[in-house]
């Protein structure tokens, strides 16, 4: 058995060497505190949905975080075991980014109730129901993420909340000098609790240097050594089910912890200064989406690592989980294949696992999806066969409140700093609206008017006191990228690691960026292939017919839907007749909300024809077929967003039509 121990660099606390005298390791960027940066156009209306949908009514009637149930106690997971943690840490950025007065007022109140019912050992929160359960640690560390995010919105909370903080920072720190606190989940999930103990660290360390650099070394010497999971000769090259862990911590193959696990040593080279650590997260990154990717940017874990064939899932929290970490990793290391897959991730894997107007959800998506029903047999080793079902809650409760972390997180770091803080970095491409303080006072306000992704360009009119340098992000799909700036030529866009770098004076500046992209096709295997344009990812979206399964009781608009194919779906395409169109909305405003059947206004169309494509069983498509002889005459389909489609053909087998 490997050991599951990280091998740590000694920081001789108490052994002469101050902690005062230990500097975290820079990060290449910062990000701006919540707040600064606001969504704009289609993004805010995007947002919108999503706080009129499920994620914003939760509190008022979801059993896991109703406030009636955490102001009783009576909520097992109101207890910052699971739900409390997920849903308030989501919901933070939610309030503040939209300027929701009841949803910062929800979050302001869990928040106070909490640390209420701090005990006299330190451990924040109710305790927990089962008063014969341990204390485990993990499902603190999203409330922290939260209370982090509370902080940096207003600054006048530290007084309140960083007493009360150290206080469970002492007890975490006598739990693990125990042997107590850590079970599998807190040990694959320790390099959240390092990056909460790192930003006190840099922000209010209060004279705590000491305790909070021993907590650091202490829950990663307890915890999975993800360097050691990241190493090319242990990592698992297929799906899981029949293999053998050889760690003894068998959820580091778990697909959530392993989203989350990909910024651990990352955040334990900031403070061990080990640069191997960096190595081994843009390692264990690389080798993920290798062997278990999807071309809408995620990969496939169906609970655990589930490889690279179509019709396995991917859980929506390792959507957001993965999305977060990718930012983490981009500040952190600065490749910007970090930000490209975030960036392919918001667009496609994540509004495809929620219906359009975001009141039902799917626990498992799948790249080819012909039916999201009750399934039989289960094509998911581990979990229910009801898990595609879009929903209040398939499978398990903790997407329903995990995922309205994904769009305002992406959004909170769209936009980064260098580590002077003189300039400023467009890093995800979209609708933004920022206003800051650089360094020397100058204050600057960012506009991005834009409806990329489904539009190739950005119009950013920037205002500044003072003269600085401005970036922008060049996606690695672009092709003959151009900007012009104040109204003159064109120019080729010149971006250094990802970047291009703009002088911008005091006054107003105006630049216009486009971004256009060829159509490519990824290999899939048994040789199909899939088609994307840009940071979108393009699918037949299969028409369906619609059954309401069940209807919560206290919210109707809470359900659970079957959904049907209700054409033929057995197509092979012709990838070199593959045809770009694009239908700008004559208004310049996109349909609301945006990813559902038949509203982007892009597509592509292809030559394709029917074939002899079976199912694996009542409803779930079975592998592509390989060189697939026609069974009709050929014909054109459309292909549309991944994430506007719920049933769909992601992967498809290919034939020649002339």
């Amino acid at each position: 058995m490997i050991t599951p121990l990280a091998v740590l660099v000694p920081l001789a606390i108490g052994s002469g060497v101050l902690a005062q005298n230990i500097q975290l390791a820079p990060k290449q960027y910062h990000n701006l505190p919540l707040g600064k940066i606001k969504p704009s156009g289609w993004l805010y209306d995007q947002l919108t949905v999503q706080i009129n949908g499920l994620a914003g009514h939760e509190h008022d009637f979801y059993d896991y975080v109703a406030q009636s149930d955490w102001l009783g106690g009576d909520s097992y997971y109101s207890d910052l075991e699971e739900a409390g943690s997920y849903w308030f840490n989501g919901l933070v950025p939610n309030g503040v980014i939209m300027d929701d007065a009841t949803i910062m007022s929800q979050t302001q109140q869990f928040m106070d109730f909490v640390f209420a019912n701090q005990d006299s050992t330190g451990w924040i929160g109710p305790e927990v129901f089962d008063l014969s359960k341990p204390r485990y640690l993990w499902g603190r560390y999203p409330f922290l993420f939260g209370v982090m995010q509370m902080v940096e919105y207003n600054s006048s909370l530290a007084d309140v909340v960083i007493p009360p903080i150290y206080k469970f920072v002492n007890v975490a720190n006598s739990m693990l000098q125990n042997g107590t606190g850590f079970e599998p989940w807190t040990q694959t999930r320790w390099g959240d609790f390092v990056i909460a103990l790192e930003w006190l660290y840099e922000n209010y360390p209060n004279g705590n240097e000491d305790l909070l650099l021993s907590t650091m070394s202490l829950i990663q010497e307890h915890g999975v050594a993800w360097d050691e999971v990241f190493e090319d000769q242990y990592f698992p090259k297929t799906a899981t089910e029949n293999l053998t862990n050889p760690f003894n911590n068998v959820l580091t193959w778990h697909g959530v912890n392993m989203a989350e696990g990909l910024k651990a040593p990352a955040a334990s080279y900031r403070y061990t200064h080990n640069q191997s650590q960096l190595d081994s997260s843009s390692q264990g990154w690389d080798l993920l989406f290798q062997y278990h990717g999807r071309p809408s940017g995620i990969f496939a874990a169906d609970e655990y690592l589930a490889g690279l064939q179509a019709v396995r899932g991917t859980e929506l929290c390792d959507v957001v989980e993965t999305m977060f970490s990718g930012s983490y990793l981009y500040q952190v290391i600065g490749d910007p294949k970090f930000a490209d897959r975030v960036e392919r991730i918001a667009y496609n894997a994540l509004p495809a696992t929620l219906t359009g107007t975001m009141w039902s959800r799917q626990y498992l998506q799948q790249q080819n999806q012909v039916a999201a029903m009750n399934m039989t047999p289960d094509p998911f080793p581990t979990d229910t066969s009801y898990s595609n079902v879009f929903g209040l809650q398939p499978n398990h409760p903790c997407c329903t409140v995990n995922h309205p972390q994904g769009w305002p997180k992406f959004v909170t770091n769209a936009f980064v700093t260098t580590p002077d803080q003189a300039s400023l970095i467009h890093l995800y491409l979209g609708p933004f609206s920022v206003a800051t303080t650089l360094a020397n006072g100058n204050a600057v306000n960012v506009a991005v008017d834009t409806i990329y992704p489904f539009s190739d360009t950005l119009t950013t009119t920037i205002r500044a006191d003072a003269a600085f340098t401005y970036y922008v992000r060049i996606p690695s799909w672009v092709s003959k990228g151009t900007i012009a700036i104040n109204g003159g030529a064109e120019e080729a866009v010149a971006p250094s690691n990802g970047l291009h770098a703009i002088s911008v004076g005091a006054g107003t500046t105006t630049i216009i960026l486009n971004v256009p992209p060829e159509i490519t096709l990824e290999s899939r295997p048994e040789g199909s292939v899939a088609v994307h344009r840009g940071p979108l990812h393009y699918a037949f979206d299969i028409s369906r017919n619609q059954t309401v399964l069940t209807q919560n009781a206290q919210q109707p608009l809470a359900v659970d839907l079957q959904f049907l194919a209700t054409e033929a779906w057995q197509y092979a395409i012709d990838p070199s007749t593959l045809t770009f169109h694009s239908n700008p909305p004559s208004s310049g405003t996109l349909p609301s909300p945006i990813f559902d059947s038949g509203l982007p206004p892009l597509t592509i169309t292809a030559t394709a024809c029917l074939i002899e494509w079976g199912l694996a069983g009542s409803e779930f498509v079975d592998s592509p077929p390989e060189n697939p002889e026609c069974t009709g005459a050929p014909t054109e389909i459309t292909l549309w967003p991944f994430g506007a489609t719920k049933l769909r053909i992601g992967e498809f087998p290919v034939f020649k039509s002339t």
